[in-house]
């Protein structure tokens, strides 16, 4: 029986962001899949916020981490600042706050289906031992809790970007992560590069349907927000210079699955290949 720490960072917002409909989505969807999956697997959930914020509503079955004491815009400066958490600082915490086998980080707006857990532990028995999830995109016309059985039915469309990774705790310290915030782009590319340097076994999926977000507004692209894009890019740069210095270049497919966007990114065959240790080899499974 596998153990998970599964953390979500929580923040207070008004009735005119997106997260006001989904993160109660996201909480009551983490409790079913949690009690859904019983005692088939150690699973604890954690939530995380800033220490000067009021704290959020929680399902009793969550636990809270140390409080965050400081966002990117304590490290840089930005034409409108906007407190958003190094994911560095998140997976820090959850890392000091259990010692469960695989940890598991999870966008706030990420729902999750019943059976998220049974499936994480399979995937893991086959030998990976850190992956990316990618999610469905359902429709917005659900609002409350109480149409999620409705959601879980909804098929959705696959959605190419990266919101829940599961890594098994002895690689989490290797990984280097700069002043990498969340809440705007190349996180997960982040989360990747390291994944794939230090991965035995790393893999995407990217069609299964066990995560679901819903619509797809991308807010976060808002433009008056760019320099917070901007920034990540250039730490994202850094993080992938860090890693081809400690581990050798990555081979060519492999450096522009990590490093390259649109047309030009050549993406792996992940239902043949998988990666390991910066390496695209034939899956044995």
């Amino acid at each position: 029986m596998f153990s998970f720490a599964h953390i979500i960072n929580p923040v207070i917002v008004d009735n005119s962001s997106d997260l006001f409909i989904a993160q109660p989505i996201t909480f009551e969807a983490m409790r079913r899949a949690r009690e859904f999956t019983g005692d088939a697997a150690n699973i604890n959930l954690y939530a995380i916020q800033f220490h000067d914020e009021p704290r959020i509503p929680l399902p009793d079955i969550f636990r809270r981490t140390p409080n965050l004491t400081r966002s990117v815009t304590d490290i840089k400066t930005f034409k409108q600042r906007k407190n958003l958490p190094l994911i560095k600082d998140i997976l820090d915490r959850l890392y000091e706050s259990s010692q469960a086998q695989y940890l598991i980080y999870t966008n706030v707006d990420i729902a999750l289906q019943p059976y998220f857990y049974q499936a994480v532990d399979m995937f893991i028995r086959q030998g990976y031992d850190a992956f990316v999830i990618n999610r469905r995109t359902i429709t917005d016309k659900y609002i409350t809790v109480e149409q999620i059985p409705f959601m879980y039915a909804e098929i959705g469309e696959p959605h190419k970007g990266y919101d829940c990774f599961i890594i098994k705790r002895q690689l989490y310290p290797k990984f280097k992560l700069g002043t990498i915030c969340i809440g705007t782009a190349w996180v997960g590319r982040a989360l990747l590069a390291n994944m794939a340097t230090y991965a035995a076994r790393f893999k995407e999926f990217r069609n299964e349907h066990l995560t679901f977000h819903i619509g797809d507004s991308c807010t976060w692209r808002n433009n008056e927000f760019s320099d917070y894009f901007q920034e990540n890019w250039n730490q994202y740069q850094s993080v992938f210079q860090q890693l081809e210095m400690e581990c050798g270049q990555f081979e060519p497919i492999v450096r522009s699955y990590l490093l390259d966007s649109g047309d030009k990114r050549n993406i792996p065959a992940f239902n043949k290949y998988c990666i390991k240790k910066g390496k695209c080899l034939l899956s044995e499974k």
